[in-house]
């Protein structure tokens, strides 16, 4: 995106370390938004998942995109410590516009196809604590500002749509409900900005490459197909990019309104705006995942990308 259509406009993406919440922020920073990267990951000290990513190169990132990354460690567990996050940006920039709660920290797959009684119970504990209190903490913090401002938009990163979630069975019981918690949270946090000129929205990115993804697949992004001769329905798969473009067409949106509420996909929405994903494709994983992928079908991307 070019056009600096989110001049002005000033953003945080809690959880931007990496995947999508890195490629969300760049992508804003792409549009000319000033961008706020959080997590808890940084050039002096890693966070347990004990990744390469730091929220300063995403900062950087947003920088060379065109935009301003401001780059701030949060464990966003801390309610002391997402306060004092509102509170500067406040100070500094004196509106917020865009929220996205992409924090998940995750260490390690979960209990896969596991029961609540054979699952680790501190993991899934831990899940609920980094995947589920961290947004409402963040919401709690952060809303009272963004409210301020007309044509807010919030963000409600999740894994699968609403309608794919609702009869399928996610992983595991903690992963599983989880996902389905988020849901929930854009669900009624709909319901209570109803009356505030601001937008709600539940979004999924498709089979994300995420970094963690490609180099557990022995992969790049430069290469990624590769990995579709053992895992061929990869081949769906999308960039943090285009998840990251999604938003920012959304931010830009003036009539974002009409989505106030609703469950989207990267997908389904670049069919809306006519953004594409880094190769120029437009991939539909959850419309694919549907109708190719669990009907047993071999992989097969005509159409669908």
């Amino acid at each position: 995106m070019s056009e600096k259509t989110l001049a002005g406009k000033v953003a945080l993406v809690a959880g931007g370390t990496r995947a999508a919440g890195r490629g969300i922020a760049v992508q804003l920073g792409a549009a000319g938004a000033t961008v706020y990267v959080t997590g808890r990951s940084t050039r002096a000290q890693r966070s347990e998942m004990d990744r390469p990513e730091t929220i300063e190169e995403t900062a950087e990132l947003v920088d060379a995109a065109g935009g301003r990354g401001i780059a701030v460690r949060v464990d966003h567990t801390d309610p002391e410590q997402v306060k004092a996050l509102v509170e500067r940006i406040e100070s500094e920039q004196g509106a917020l516009h865009i929220l996205v709660n992409d924090i998940w920290g995750q260490t390690g797959e979960p209990s896969w196809d596991k029961t609540v009684w054979e699952s680790p119970l501190d993991d899934g504990l831990k899940l609920f604590r980094l995947g589920v209190e961290t947004h409402a903490i963040t919401s709690h913090f952060a809303l009272p500002l963004l409210i301020k401002s007309p044509g807010g938009l919030v963000v409600e990163m999740t894994d699968g749509t609403d309608e794919y979630n609702a009869t399928n069975y996610r992983v595991s019981f903690f992963y599983d409900v989880a996902k389905g918690a988020v849901s929930r949270m854009a669900f009624a946090l709909a319901h209570e900005l109803e009356k505030y000129d601001t937008t709600s929205i539940l979004l999924t990115p498709g089979w994300l490459r995420s970094e963690a993804m490609l180099d557990g697949f022995g992969v790049t992004e430069d290469n990624w197909r590769d990995a579709t001769e053992r895992i061929p329905h990869f081949a769906i798969s999308e960039s943090p990019s285009y998840v990251g473009r999604a938003v920012a067409a959304l931010a830009a949106d003036p009539d974002v309104s009409r989505y106030h509420g609703k469950s989207l996909s990267s997908g389904e929405l670049a069919k809306v705006y006519g953004f594409t994903d880094l190769d120029g494709s437009q991939p539909d994983a959850w419309r694919y995942i549907v109708e190719v992928e669990s009907q047993g079908k071999p992989a097969d991307t005509t159409g669908y990308r």
